[in-house]
C-alpha cells in the first residue's frame, strides 16, 4: 500500500506532460514555473525568424516567414499578386482564397506565423511599399485584410497585421515621426487595423518603424495598450518589425510583446534591473508570454507543433488562387476605339516591347519578395495565348543596365598597393557613428569584402552597431570591356569609382543588392571606394566584380524596338517599375525609370496602335504619353501567374473587372499630401496637414479632379443599376439598415461589376467628407443577366470620431446612400433619416 502514492504521483506527472502536449496546456502554471531569465529570453526572437522553444516546458519552437504575397525565407514559393492588386480586385472571396492559399503553403513549409497582410494607407504614389498595402480607403483595406486573415488562420497559421501604424513613407523610416490630429488617426489610419482585430481576429500585430506623434510605434503606450489591447480588446501579441526597437524598457512598458529578430533591447540586462527597482513589473512580462502562448494554444501548436505532419499541399489550387487574384485585380484604365480585346483574326503581327516583358516582374523589392515557383513573363504568356495564329516578335527597347551577375561575389579581383606591390584585398578604416566622421577608431586589412557580423565588428575598439567604414582598393582589367561591380549590404552603402559616386544605397535596410556597370579600359587603374554604415540588426557587406557581355550598345535597344514597332500591326508595351526601382526602405520616383515616358512617346511616333501594360505599385507620371496610346492596362505587380491573366485580358478570354483602390492624380503636386509628405525642414517630423481629406475624400471637396478616380475601372461589358431600396426610411441610433439594388449586364460578354456604397451625412456639426465608402460587392453576371444584391450598413457606417469625447458618434439627421461604379460615377441614391 505504501507504493500507491508513488504510483499516483507517476500517473499525475504523465497526465501533466500529456496535457502540455495538448490544448489543455496550462499557460499560467508554465509561466509560474519559468525563471525570469527564461521569460525575458522568450520574448526576444532568435535565429532571425524564430521564437525559441523550451522543451522542458512543452513549448515548441515557432517559425516565422515574410509575407504578404507569398511565403518567403523558405525557398521558392507561389508568388501572388501584390496586395495593391488584391485590393484592386474589390473581392473579399478572392482575398480569402489568397489568404487560405498562402496559409496552406506556410503550413506545408512548417511556418507558424506569416507576416501579412500589409495594411498601411496609400497617401502618395511615391511611397516605396505602396504595392504591399491595400489602397487609400480604410474600409476597403480593412475588409480585404479581414477576409485574408480569417482564411489564412483557418488553415492553422497565424497572420500578422502590419505595420501598426502610419508607416506611409519609406524615407528615414526609423527616425521620422508621422504626426496627425486624433480624428485623422482614428478615421483614416486605425480603422483597417481595427477590422483586422475585431472581424479578422488576427493573432498578431506588427509595429511600424516610424514614430507617431513623437513616440516610436514599438513603445507607443497609447496605441498599443490603450487602443489595441484596451479599446479593441485585442488578445493576441504585438511583435516589432525587424530592428525597430530603440529603448527596451519603453518597449516593455509600451505594450510590445515580442522583439524581433532578437531580444537586443528587451534584454535581461535592460529589464531585470528595471523589475528589481520596481519601474517594471514582472506581471507585465508574464502578460507578454500569456498572449503569445495563448495564440499557440488557440492554433493547436502545443499538440501539433509540426504543421507539415500528414499535410499534403494542393499545388494546383494555390496556383489557381494566384491566377484568379491577378485576373480580378488588373484594371483597364483606357480603351479608346475598342482596341481591346485584340482580335487574333484581324491582327497578324504583334511587337512585344519593353523592359518588363521579359523576364517576369513578379513583385516589388524588399522583404515581400518571393522567388516564384513557376515564373512566366508577359512575352511567354502572349506567345502561349496566340499560338501560331499571330506572329510575335520581341525587343527590350530600353537599356536598364546589365543583369545582376549571380556569381559576382565569387570574384574579388581588387587590390591594394603595399611597398610598390599589388596585394589582393582591401584596406578598411572604421569610424564611430554612421557618417565617416572624426578620428578613425580602427584600421583593418581584409582579403575580400564578404563580411558578416563579428567579421565586421569583432575588434576591441569597434562597437556592434553605430559605426561606419571606408573600404579602399583598386581594380585594373586585363582586357577592355564592360564590367559589373555587384554589392549587397545591411545597412547603408555607397560606391565611388575614381572619386565619383556611382551607387547610393545610404539608408537603413535589410540585405539589399545593387550593381554598377561600366566600360573599362585594359590596364587602366580605377580607384574603388565602398563606404558602409551599420545601424542595427545584422552587419553584412559583400562586393565582387566580373566581366559582362554586351550584345549591343545602349542606343541600339531603342533603335531596334522602333524598327520592330514600325512594321507591326500592334504594339504591346510592357513598362514600369520593378524590385530595383520600387521597394522597401526607399521611396520611388513619380516618373517612370529609365526615361520610359520618352520611350513610349517615341514608339507612338511610328505606330499608333499601342497597348501599354504597366507594372507599378500605384500611380505614375503619364502626362507625356497617355494621350499617345489608345489602351492602358494597370497590371500592378501580378505575381507568377499574373501575365497569364494579362494575356487573357488583352485577347478577351477574361473580361477585366478590377477597380482602382486609389485615386490617380495628373501630377504629383495635385495630391493633397504633397505639401505634407517630405520632411522638408529636416526636423524628423511630418504633420499630416490634409487631415481626413486624403484620396477621394479630398477630390470630392475640390473643383479639380484626378485623372482616374477611386473605384474606376473599365470592362468589356456595360452594367445598369436600378431599384435601390432600403428596409426602413428612418432608423434609430444603434440600428443597422438593409438595402437592395438590382444590377444588369446590358451589353458585352459575361463580366463582373463592383457596386460601391457611399454614405453622405447631409448636415453635420463638424466638417465631414462628402461621402465615405461603407460597403461594396463584386457581382458576376452573364450577358443579359440581372441580379438583386443586398447590403447591410451597421451603426458605425454613419459615425465620425469626436475628439471632444474621444469616441465615435452619429448625429441625428438625414443621410444619403449612393450606389456607384466609382467615386464619381454615382448611379442610384436614396435618402434616409437617423432619429
Amino acid at each position: 500500500m505504501k507504493n500507491i502514492p508513488l504510483l499516483f504521483l507517476f500517473c499525475f506527472l504523465l497526465s501533466c506532460q500529456s496535457d502540455k502536449k495538448s490544448n489543455e496546456f496550462d499557460i499560467n502554471a508554465t509561466i509560474e514555473a519559468m525563471s525570469l531569465e527564461e521569460k525575458i529570453d522568450f520574448i526576444g526572437g532568435y535565429e532571425s525568424f524564430n521564437i525559441r522553444g523550451y522543451e522542458q516546458y512543452g513549448i515548441p519552437e515557432i517559425h516565422i516567414a515574410d509575407g504578404p504575397v507569398g511565403v518567403r525565407n523558405f525557398g521558392p514559393s507561389t508568388a501572388y499578386p501584390a496586395s495593391i492588386a488584391l485590393a484592386a480586385a474589390w473581392d473579399k472571396k478572392v482575398a480569402g482564397r489568397v489568404g487560405a492559399s498562402i496559409g496552406a503553403e506556410s503550413r506545408a513549409k512548417n511556418v507558424h506565423l506569416l507576416l501579412g497582410p500589409g495594411m498601411n494607407i496609400y497617401r502618395m504614389p511615391v511611397c516605396g511599399r505602396n504595392f504591399e498595402y491595400l489602397g487609400e480607403d480604410p474600409y476597403l483595406a480593412g475588409s480585404i485584410a479581414a477576409s485574408y486573415i480569417k482564411s489564412m488562420q483557418e488553415e492553422g497559421v497565424m497572420a500578422n497585421a502590419k505595420h501598426y501604424v502610419a508607416n506611409n513613407q519609406e524615407f528615414n523610416r526609423h527616425h521620422c515621426s508621422s504626426d496627425m490630429d486624433e480624428r485623422t488617426l482614428h478615421e483614416i489610419y486605425l480603422p483597417a487595423f481595427k477590422m483586422a482585430v475585431e472581424e479578422g481576429e488576427v493573432a498578431s500585430v506588427m509595429t511600424a518603424y516610424n514614430l507617431i506623434n513623437g513616440v516610436h510605434a514599438s513603445e507607443h503606450d497609447y496605441l498599443n495598450n490603450e487602443v489595441l489591447k484596451g479599446d479593441w480588446a485585442f488578445d493576441g501579441f504585438i511583435v516589432s518589425d525587424w530592428v525597430s526597437t530603440y529603448d527596451g524598457l519603453a518597449c516593455a512598458k509600451g505594450g510590445l510583446d515580442l522583439e524581433m529578430p532578437s531580444g537586443k533591447m528587451m534584454s535581461k540586462e535592460n529589464l531585470i534591473p528595471a523589475i528589481e527597482s520596481g519601474v517594471l513589473q514582472e506581471e507585465q512580462i508574464d502578460d507578454k508570454l500569456r498572449r503569445i502562448l495563448g495564440q499557440y494554444k488557440r492554433f493547436g501548436f502545443f499538440q501539433n507543433p509540426d504543421l507539415r505532419k500528414n499535410y499534403v499541399l494542393d499545388s494546383s489550387a494555390v496556383r489557381l488562387a494566384a491566377l484568379d487574384a491577378a485576373r480580378g485585380g488588373m484594371v483597364l484604365l483606357k480603351n479608346d476605339s475598342g482596341v481591346l480585346p485584340i482580335s487574333k483574326e484581324e491582327i497578324k503581327s504583334i511587337a512585344v516591347i519593353g523592359p518588363n516583358a521579359e523576364p517576369l516582374v513578379s513583385g516589388g523589392g524588399g522583404s515581400s519578395g518571393v522567388q516564384p515557383l513557376h515564373p512566366k513573363s508577359l512575352l511567354k504568356a502572349i506567345q502561349e495565348e496566340v499560338g501560331e495564329s499571330v506572329e510575335i516578335n520581341y525587343e527590350k527597347g530600353i537599356f536598364t543596365g546589365l543583369p545582376f551577375p549571380e556569381d559576382v561575389f565569387d570574384h574579388f579581383d581588387f587590390y591594394i598597393k603595399e611597398d610598390g606591390q599589388r596585394k589582393t584585398g582591401v584596406n578598411a578604416v572604421y569610424f564611430a557613428g554612421k557618417n565617416l566622421e572624426g578620428e578613425p577608431i580602427h584600421r583593418q586589412f581584409f582579403e575580400k569584402i564578404a563580411l558578416v557580423d563579428e567579421q565586421m565588428w569583432g575588434f576591441e575598439s569597434v562597437p556592434e552597431t553605430n559605426y561606419s567604414i571606408a573600404f579602399d582598393c583598386y581594380f585594373s582589367p586585363k582586357t577592355s570591356g564592360y564590367y559589373t561591380i555587384g554589392m549587397s549590404g545591411d545597412d547603408g552603402y555607397r560606391l565611388k569609382v575614381d572619386g565619383i559616386e556611382q551607387v547610393d544605397m545610404w539608408r537603413d535596410q535589410g540585405d539589399t543588392r545593387s550593381k554598377y556597370s561600366s566600360f573599362m579600359n585594359a590596364g587602366q587603374e580605377y580607384a574603388i571606394r565602398l563606404e558602409y554604415y551599420q545601424s542595427g540588426g545584422e552587419a553584412r557587406l559583400r562586393m565582387g566584380i566580373v566581366a559582362s557581355e554586351m550584345d549591343k550598345e545602349p542606343k541600339q535597344y531603342t533603335e531596334n524596338a522602333m524598327a520592330l514597332a514600325k512594321n507591326a500591326d500592334l504594339v504591346v508595351l510592357s513598362v514600369g517599375f520593378g524590385p530595383g526601382t520600387e521597394g522597401e526602405a526607399f521611396d520611388r520616383s513619380f516618373e517612370l525609370p529609365y526615361d520610359q515616358g520618352d520611350f513610349i512617346r517615341s514608339i507612338a511616333e511610328v505606330n499608333k496602335n499601342i497597348v501599354v501594360v504597366l507594372n507599378a505599385g500605384g500611380n505614375v507620371d503619364m502626362n507625356t504619353w497617355i494621350d499617345e496610346v489608345p489602351a492602358l492596362l494597370m497590371a500592378w505587380y501580378p505575381g507568377q501567374e499574373g501575365n497569364i491573366a494579362a494575356a487573357e485580358i488583352l485577347f478577351g478570354k477574361t473580361n477585366p473587372s478590377g477597380k482602382l483602390p486609389v485615386s490617380f492624380e495628373y501630377e504629383l503636386k495635385d495630391n493633397p499630401c504633397f505639401n505634407s509628405y517630405y520632411d522638408e525642414d529636416e526636423d524628423l517630423s511630418v504633420f499630416y496637414s490634409e487631415g481626413i481629406f486624403m484620396g477621394y475624400r479630398y477630390w470630392d471637396k475640390v473643383a479639380s479632379k484626378p485623372r482616374f478616380d477611386f473605384g474606376y475601372g473599365l470592362s468589356y461589358s456595360s452594367f445598369r443599376y436600378s431599384d435601390l431600396e432600403v428596409d426602413k426610411m428612418s432608423f434609430s441610433q444603434g440600428d443597422s439598415i438593409r438595402l437592395s439594388l438590382s444590377i444588369e449586364n446590358i451589353g458585352g460578354p459575361a463580366g463582373a461589376e463592383v457596386i460601391q456604397l457611399y454614405v453622405e451625412d447631409d448636415v453635420s456639426s463638424v466638417e465631414r467628407p462628402v461621402k465615405e465608402l461603407k460597403a461594396f460587392d463584386k457581382v458576376f453576371l452573364q450577358a443579359g443577366e440581372k441580379k438583386t444584391v443586398e447590403f447591410v450598413l451597421d451603426p458605425q457606417s454613419f459615425m465620425f470620431y469626436d475628439e471632444a469625447s474621444h469616441g465615435w458618434r452619429a448625429e441625428s439627421g438625414t443621410f444619403t446612400i449612393h450606389a456607384a461604379s466609382s467615386s464619381t460615377d454615382i448611379r442610384e441614391s436614396i435618402t434616409i433619416e437617423l432619429k
